[in-house]
């Protein structure tokens, strides 16, 4: 995914082939890039905004057109992240490229709900995740503390959250972001 064109070619050109009906888009494509802003690293940022945004901003274009073709009311989602509504020390980098998804699903919502297109958002809180598997577990116990529920966020929760969102119960639910954060905001 840190390579928009080869990503695209890859999915939309060897598999979909717009021959394919697309309902529903689901991006979770997420690298992590932890420090302080006063460590920034360019070339670690553009990588991890090419994984975090271009590619999925990308992949949104032509599920769209696919969605346009068949004339299709799909759903895209994109997973951010709490960080963005939190502000944690070390994941300014991180954050910054889960609020860029943010605003592009809100405005994507408005730009294509009148054909029945909608784009929301899942904000996670934290969970058990490959991405969190270097915290020590006093790391971990201090960012369940600050949670209302004093735990992790449940993937199963995060999960059943999305299938809700890609169905039909959900088909007046657009340009939203759901938070599913144990409690942390």
């Amino acid at each position: 995914l840190s390579d928009a064109d080869n990503a695209y070619k890859l999915v939309f050109k060897e598999f979909v082939h717009n021959k394919i009906q697309l309902h529903g888009y689901v991006n979770n494509a997420a690298m992590a890039y932890d420090d302080i802003v006063t460590n920034l690293n360019l070339d670690r940022l553009e990588k991890m905004y090419a994984v975090n945004v271009f590619t999925p901003m990308m992949f949104t274009k032509y599920v769209l057109r696919n969605m346009l073709l068949y004339h299709t009311k799909g759903c895209i989602i994109h997973i951010s992240s709490i960080s963005v509504h939190t502000g944690y020390k070390g994941l300014a980098m991180y954050a910054s490229s889960k609020g860029a998804l943010e605003a592009f699903s809100k405005d994507t919502a408005r730009e294509w709900g009148g054909l029945g297109i909608r784009s929301n958002v899942v904000v996670p809180g934290f969970m058990e995740t490959a991405m969190s598997s270097t915290l020590t577990e006093e790391q971990k116990e201090r960012i369940y503390k600050r949670t209302s529920l004093k735990t992790a966020t449940s993937i199963i929760s995060v999960a059943e959250t999305v299938a809700f969102l890609l169905s039909e119960k959900a088909n007046s639910i657009t340009g939203q972001n759901i938070h599913v954060d144990a409690g942390t905001i």
